[in-house]
């Protein structure tokens, strides 16, 4: 009885050599010396000087995603990301991005869930050119129904190649669509074909003149400046931008699951996959470090437990991958085998809830554990190393956590997560009553009648 009572003493003194290690090795990122701004319109700007590198980054954010779209209206957050390159009152139709590259800049765009994000990286003398830029979109965007049309098009195009012409390309549009029932979380942001189709030019200005507004609007400048110059700037050319009405957030919440759900469908894919996905918190949520945690000692490469038991030990998967999607309200956990010709997807599906249930039971390794927090130190340094991730970092702690100070002080959260934090998380949130279990059978090959 003594030894047995001793083993979890000597495991816990050599967790807490393992973590102190840890904290001994792992360099802390300097922390951002930044400064904030709020305009009269509602506009949001955080200013980090940086004079490594005679360049300046800006970052657009406004808080418009998929899930601020109406059931029947989808996509339009991310056509929108298409139309503001169409040209404005003073920019003619993709002037924008030429003029960035005419003086040596880049500059792209992107949407998800909860954001569009519109940036630029110039040398530093041409700050002023890309807030006059971004002003005269978001003052005088020019939305007709010309424009309208043709970059639905684009976009529908894009959907066919990303999503309906890949191999499992329409996976995370299943996974949602099953696993959510009501929060928009249930499509993804490309948008469907008909809801596309249905689209009117009216529903487009009414989205575009409730989110595309200095008040819905975040934006970071990082780079080399100077601070009363770009303060000075930012308030002219944005300030001038009338605010807009008050942003709606009539989101509606996903309800409890109370029971487990299990789904079957068919698509013309090479080989079955099967997922099993459970519904989690919110990122920024004190559950949500241990969840990252989590979800790279299950899911992260070859090294995770699900890829070294289904690929590498039982030989019954062809892949695994998944992802702990902590966005700015509840989302899921998911993982996914791809079950080889000859394997039963039943087999799999029972092996990939075996794996991950034996967390609930028995835990994670010091090991793993220390891999894990080292990973995520070394991807909170490297994500630091450009003025665009640092204005990233920025802005997404202003528009999503709605603290700017959770930019510096995750670094800290991370590496203080515990092994019992783990399991605990996973046994909060991986319950049988939270549970989606989704096979994908390909179709079978169409025959032809008839013969010589």
């Amino acid at each position: 009885m003594l030894r047995r009572a001793a083993l979890p003493i000597v495991a816990l003194v050599l967790g807490c050599l393992s973590m102190a290690a840890v904290h001994a090795t792992v360099p802390r990122p300097a922390k951002f010396d930044y400064r904030l701004l709020t305009l009269g319109n509602g506009l949001q700007a955080v200013f980090l000087e940086d004079h490594s590198t005679p360049i300046v980054h800006l970052a657009v954010w406004y808080h418009v995603g998929s899930k601020d779209e109406r059931p029947g209206r989808t996509g339009f957050a991310h056509l929108f990301e298409h139309l503001m390159f169409k040209g404005s009152k003073n920019v003619g139709p993709d002037q924008h991005p030429s003029k960035i590259t005419a003086v040596g800049g880049q500059s792209n765009a992107f949407t998800d869930e909860d954001t569009t994000v519109f940036w630029e990286t110039v040398p530093s003398q041409y700050l002023p050119l890309v807030l006059w830029l971004e002003a005269d979109r978001m003052a005088s965007l020019d939305v007709s129904e010309e424009k309208f049309t043709t970059e639905r098009e684009v976009v529908k195009e894009e959907r066919r190649m990303r999503f309906e012409n890949q191999p499992f390309g329409s996976l995370s549009e299943i996974i949602y669509d099953h696993a959510f029932t009501t929060h928009p979380y249930k499509h993804q942001p490309i948008g469907s074909m008909a809801d596309l189709d249905a689209a009117s030019i009216d529903d487009v200005r009414a989205f575009h003149d409730t989110y595309y507004v200095p008040n819905n609007a975040t934006i970071a400048v990082v780079g080399d400046f100077d601070l009363a110059q770009a303060k000075d700037l930012v308030t002219r050319y944005l300030g001038a931008v009338p605010k807009g009405p008050p942003v709606p957030r009539e989101i509606p919440a996903e309800p409890a699951h109370t029971a487990e759900s299990k789904f079957t469908v068919t698509e013309s894919w090479p080989l079955a996959a099967v997922v099993v996905s459970y519904h989690i918190t919110y990122d920024g949520h004190s559950d949500s470090y241990p969840l990252h945690i989590l979800d790279k000692i299950l899911t992260d490469g070859d090294s995770s437990r699900l890829y070294r038991n289904l690929v590498y030990e039982k030989q019954i998967a062809a892949a695994t991958f998944g992802e702990a999607k902590l966005i700015e309200q509840p989302n899921l956990f998911y993982a996914v085998a791809i079950v080889p010709q000859g394997r039963k997807p039943a087999e799999v599906l029972a092996e990939l809830n075996a794996t991950i249930d034996r967390v609930k039971t028995g835990g994670v390794t010091v090991a793993e554990l220390d891999r894990a927090k080292r990973q995520f130190a070394r991807d909170y340094i490297l994500g630091r190393e450009t003025i665009q991730q640092k204005a990233l970092e920025l802005a997404h702690a202003i528009v999503i956590h709605h603290d700017v100070a959770t930019a510096d002080g995750e670094f800290d959260l991370f590496q203080g997560v515990t092994a019992a934090d783990v399991q605990r998380v996973a046994r909060t949130y991986f319950t049988p009553e939270s549970r989606m279990e989704l096979t994908v059978l390909p179709k079978a090959p169409a025959t032809t009648g008839g013969g010589l």
